[in-house]
């Protein structure tokens, strides 16, 4: 059975230097759940005894919510701005193009629902794992004790709430950005008077209609 002793993480430069940034960049809380977002995704792969570079695999997911910082939360949704910050942060350091693009795919898609899980298996891995720690998506599919040391070594401080009020802050900002994603369903849960078109509303009130 893998235990979390088996769950060393990757320590080359680059990994090195990506661990920096986040931990400049980010909050305690929001670190440690990029930091369990991995070892959650590198104990589903191993499980499944899937084939993935480990340290791509480390890379997009340590830094899979840059956009949710104040840094790098830009005039996008989230996902899209953490995704271009890593890939321009990877391709300064020198990482090949076509590793920077996987671990953009992994970073924008992180959140998408039966469309990340069919592509490579980083990117399969990085949402399986941030679902796991955001929302305990088949955490029963881990060992109860192997998750206890993992909260252990990286604790949660807060995480659910506190990751809340971030992407809440995000909706309030800039609604036309998360127009139509899951981030208008907490918008409209969360913030009251929200109000942002939905997909019915584009298809409805769609021009061409009254064209015919």
């Amino acid at each position: 059975m893998v235990t979390l002793n088996d769950i060393a993480i990757p320590d080359s430069e680059l990994v090195q230097k990506a661990t920096k940034l986040v931990k400049e960049v980010s909050p305690e809380f929001l670190y440690n759940h990029c930091l369990r977002t991995f070892v959650f995704a590198d104990l589903i792969g191993r499980q499944q005894e899937m084939k993935y570079d480990r340290e791509l695999l480390y890379l997009s997911a340590v830094m899979h919510d840059l956009g949710l910082t104040e840094k790098f939360d830009g005039n996008q949704r989230f996902e899209v701005d953490g995704a271009d910050a890593a890939k321009s942060f990877l391709a300064e350091n020198g990482l090949p193009e076509a590793k920077a693009e996987l671990v953009w795919d992994a970073i924008a898609l992180h959140t998408s629902i039966g469309i990340a899980s069919r592509k490579q298996s980083e990117v399969a891995l990085v949402h399986m794992g941030a679902s796991m720690d955001v929302g305990g998506v088949r955490l029963q599919d881990l060992p109860r004790e192997i998750v206890e040391q993992i909260l252990e070594a990286y604790p949660r401080l807060n995480c659910g709430e506190a990751i809340l009020e971030l992407i809440i802050n995000q909706v309030k900002r800039k609604p036309r950005a998360i127009a139509c994603t899951w981030m208008s369903e907490i918008g409209r849960c969360h913030i009251h008077g929200f109000k942002c078109p939905t997909m019915a509303d584009l298809i409805l009130k769609n021009p061409l209609d009254k064209l015919i």
